[in-house]
């Protein structure tokens, strides 16, 4: 006789998700949160760092804002892993840090230059929304997913903050040069 045993299907409709899926495992839902856990860490200390780096006082106010909104979203991820019956993360790493784009923000800060501090930002906040991005592609429970994307969006408003900034910045300081040139070279 043949061992009529069957084998689960993989591929089975899951209803939360609205189409053929495979299950996540819970280690791999828990490896996930830990590792945007890790990334909200990185992105907490490292907009602390700027918020110390820069004089004026809107970007401090600001990158303190991006900083605590981040250690707010590293709570929730770690409650949500406790609910998995994992063991949450408590903090960024180091070579996480370095693949995260943090890493260059210590440089930036100890020059005081505006400029590079939020190009270091604008980098780690790319870093954040490719981490957030890949962490959606993953079949993730109804409950989490949400968690997961109310935070993608922030970190999108956040990036697209900061990248004006940047923008901005840079424009600003492209034109003083281009006048500071024009005036040296006699122009009007």
């Amino acid at each position: 006789m043949i061992n009529e045993q069957t084998t689960p299907n993989p591929n089975t409709t899951d209803p939360t998700m609205g189409s053929p899926t495979t299950a996540p495992s819970n280690d791999d839902v828990i490896s996930t949160l830990n590792g945007l856990i890790e990334t909200c860490k990185d992105g907490q200390e490292g907009f602390k760092q700027a918020a110390e780096g820069v004089e004026r006082s809107d970007l401090k106010s600001l990158f303190y804002e991006f900083s605590q909104q981040r250690a707010a979203f590293a709570g929730d991820l770690q409650s949500l892993v406790q609910t998995l019956g994992g063991d949450p993360e408590n903090s960024g790493s180091f070579t996480g840090a370095i693949h995260r784009g943090w890493i260059n923000i210590k440089s930036a800060v100890t020059g005081k230059d505006e400029g590079a501090i939020l190009n270091e930002c604008e980098r780690g906040e790319d870093s954040a929304k490719n981490q957030y991005k890949d962490a959606l592609e993953e079949a993730l429970p109804d409950y989490i997913r949400k968690t997961v994307q109310e935070q993608f969006t922030s970190v999108m408003q956040a990036h697209d903050r900061v990248k004006a900034l940047r923008d901005s910045y840079n424009n600003e300081n492209t034109s003083k040069r281009d006048d500071q040139t024009s005036t040296a070279r006699g122009g009007f």
